[in-house]
């Protein structure tokens, strides 16, 4: 849907008929559409500076969009100030922040620990041209949580890390002797990055590679694509569990099959754990057990800076060794940036310890189990899937284990979710994804867990299977 304008803004303002985005359950209207209209409406009305920041940023940007993530209609909030988990949009409005920056705010806003590091690092000047003190002590606490990683170097996004994560394993098939092996294997539903995008079946920007696209969590349809294409492919790069699809968790008798098969052809195979590495210690391929050849990671790992990495085995990585006559060159101006380095090792080192990891994840566990208990009291096609602190709304009675179970949900809904959501002060993607941070306690579980009641029990007459 295009941008409201300005006389439809107006509209909406004026419409003194909208009241609540959630109004009690014997005025729900039994159409879906004409719910999701009046939420609009609703939403516009109470957003008039968000509105005008909007119409601004149309005069120097397309869509007034640097992101399209960011992306919705009619018009997305600007948000002015966040304090531990919560945020505060132009208009004023306060929200708990039950995205956290899609994984990467896993700290909440302005956490003591991280803003003391960055002050050290800012009293020290930031663009140095050189080495700095935090680098090997971030890689170093890298190498020690990750299982497959003996050796990583960063990057300045997970995008960037799973670039350089397949130049690296497309080198090092060659000089395998596999000089046949030229293409990627990736997954329906996978996002690896704006260049590497197959959640809706590709993009006209990923990069040009021959890609092998294969359903995620079908055994026997991606081992018959082994079978027939295990002498072409030179990596396997796959999510443990798709984050941007709907939190898609991986059957673990999948993952062990895709082990098996890439090393039974000698493919490398890349675990991107740019989300998933925060759902335990030592990331997913930790809880499952299935250990990759490479890892990317990126979000969180940096403190709440720009940042991503890549790593694995050492003979891998040593592709990259710089004192080696034939390494592989990886420049990069801000790969080891002192604001980074200096929040990144502060946080993962000091704040989110093995033992934050567990608790936090335990937390979105026991929210989500009430979550959906609430759905299934109900009895409506709504619920909630995902491991520990990652969750997706999906507004299907389905079980979410396929591709074809997350279309089978109504998009309709899961926007008239969001704009609920909205309306009752917790900040969640369109989308429906939820990424809780540390700072979030027993009180704010509470209110979201109230809210997402109040939706279910609200709207139960537009949230029936068909």
């Amino acid at each position: 849907m295009p941008a409201a304008t300005g006389d439809e803004v107006l509209r909406f303002a004026q419409d003194d008929r909208v009241e609540s985005a959630v109004p009690d359950t014997a005025l729900v209207n039994s159409d879906l559409q004409s719910a999701l209209d009046e939420a609009r409406q609703a939403y516009a009305a109470r957003n008039p500076k968000s509105f005008a920041r909007h119409q601004e940023s149309c005069e120097a940007m397309p869509g007034g969009n640097t992101r399209t993530t960011l992306h919705n209609s009619p018009f997305p909030l600007t948000v002015v100030r966040g304090e531990g988990c919560r945020l505060w949009d132009a208009d004023g409005h306060e929200y708990i922040d039950v995205l956290g920056e899609y994984t990467a705010g896993i700290y909440g806003h302005s956490h003591p620990v991280i803003r003391a590091a960055i002050d050290r690092a800012l009293n020290h000047g930031w663009n140095y041209g050189g080495r700095n003190a935090n680098e090997a002590k971030l890689a170093k606490l890298v190498a020690d949580r990750m299982p497959s990683i003996d050796l990583v170097r960063f990057t300045n996004s997970g995008t960037e890390g799973n670039v350089m994560a397949l130049a690296g394993a497309r080198v090092y098939a060659q000089r395998m002797g596999r000089t046949a092996a030229t293409k990627v294997m990736v997954f329906h539903g996978g996002y690896h990055g704006g260049v590497l995008y197959f959640v809706s079946g590709g993009s006209p920007v990923n990069m040009p590679y021959e890609y092998i696209v294969a359903p995620y969590n079908d055994i026997e349809g991606t081992r018959a694509l082994f079978s027939k294409h295990g002498g072409e492919i030179f990596a396997v790069l796959l999510e443990p569990m798709q984050g941007s699809h709907g939190c898609l968790p991986g059957d673990l008798d999948f993952l062990r099959m895709v082990r098996e098969e890439t090393r039974s052809h000698g493919i490398t195979m890349i675990f991107d754990e740019v989300m998933t590495s925060r759902l335990a210690p030592g990331g997913l391929q930790e809880k499952t057990g299935v250990i990759p050849d490479m890892t990317t990671l990126g979000k969180y790992i940096g403190g709440g800076m720009s940042f991503g990495a890549f790593g694995g085995r050492r003979d891998i990585m040593e592709l990259f060794d710089p004192t080696k006559p034939d390494h592989l060159p990886h420049a990069g101006t801000f790969n080891n940036n002192a604001l980074t380095m200096a929040a990144g090792a502060a946080g993962y080192g000091e704040v989110y310890t093995p033992a934050a990891a567990q608790e936090l994840n335990d937390r979105g566990e026991k929210i989500r189990q009430r979550l959906n208990a609430i759905c299934q009291r109900e009895k409506v096609a709504f619920q909630f899937s995902g491991i520990g602190s990652m969750m997706t709304a999906h507004a299907t009675s389905r079980p979410i284990r396929t591709a074809a179970d997350i279309a089978s949900g109504s998009q309709d809904a899961k926007e008239l979710f969001f704009f609920d959501m909205m309306a009752a002060g917790i900040w969640i993607a369109r989308r429906g994804f939820v990424a809780l941070n540390i700072m979030i306690g027993d009180a704010e579980g509470d209110r979201f867990v109230a809210a997402v009641e109040e939706f279910v029990t609200a709207r139960k007459a537009l949230l029936q299977a068909k």
